[in-house]
């Protein structure tokens, strides 16, 4: 479980995220969606402490995240919007392999969850290839392997369909359904909710770094137009 209380972030002047408490259960699917500047990205960073709060608490699974952040990195994976602000190797496999390395696993382990991580992308076989040559919907897969390389409870996807065309959109939409029904927790912060709806368990809308809406997706979808969202 991913829990917020009472989170503050400012960025200098701007209160980024003011005053947000949410709590994200182990299995749900739930979109955080918002216009440009709500505080979306800001929040997930927290998640694992990629951000420090300067008010209140972010906890996962019952743990403020400052207190273990190898604990909360391994259970809430994060794909970045850009890919290629996550990756820290020149190939595929050399990239998946960075975290579970991190995590002191032996080597049988690692190469196991390796392998397993790209089966699920659709990218077994692949280890070799550099990733500055693949596609933008291959490097998003290639993302979303290096996060479940790490077998994390929740993923977390910043915008994981920008600048991917339609075939590629489709890919990772497929992935992210499957962990799903799997019981992977998926957040998925985004602007528009094409494809996520109807598959979505849960709808929070930011708009000025505060909830403004934590409905079911058919509740939600009646007023999103009201904060600048695309319903689809």
């Amino acid at each position: 479980m991913i829990e917020t209380r009472a989170l503050v972030h400012h960025r200098g002047d701007t209160v980024a995220v003011d005053g947000v408490s949410l709590t994200i259960a182990d299995d749900e699917y739930v979109v955080l969606a918002g216009p440009n500047g709500a505080g979306k990205t800001t929040l997930v960073r927290h998640f694992n402490g990629l951000l420090d709060p300067d008010e209140g608490e972010v906890l996962v699974d019952g743990t403020p995240v400052q207190e273990d952040l190898v604990a909360a990195r391994s259970a809430v994976g994060m794909v970045f919007q850009d890919p290629r602000d996550g990756f820290v190797a020149a190939t595929i496999r050399g990239d998946v392999a960075f975290g579970p390395e991190n995590l002191g696993l032996a080597r049988e382990e690692i190469d196991a969850r390796v392998d397993a991580a790209l089966d699920a992308v659709n990218l077994a076989g692949r280890g070799d290839e550099r990733i500055d040559q693949l596609s933008g919907g291959e490097q998003a897969r290639v993302a979303i392997a290096g996060a479940l390389a790490m077998e994390p409870g929740h993923l977390v996807l910043d915008e994981p369909f920008a600048g991917l065309d339609w075939p590629a959109r489709q890919s990772v939409m497929a992935r992210l359904t499957a962990l799903s029904e799997s019981g992977t927790g998926i957040v998925v912060v985004t602007h528009d909710l094409r494809d996520h709806l109807s598959v979505a368990d849960r709808v929070v809308v930011m708009n000025e770094g505060q909830v403004a809406l934590d409905a079911p997706p058919e509740t939600a979808a009646e007023r999103l137009d009201e904060f600048g969202v695309r319903p689809c």
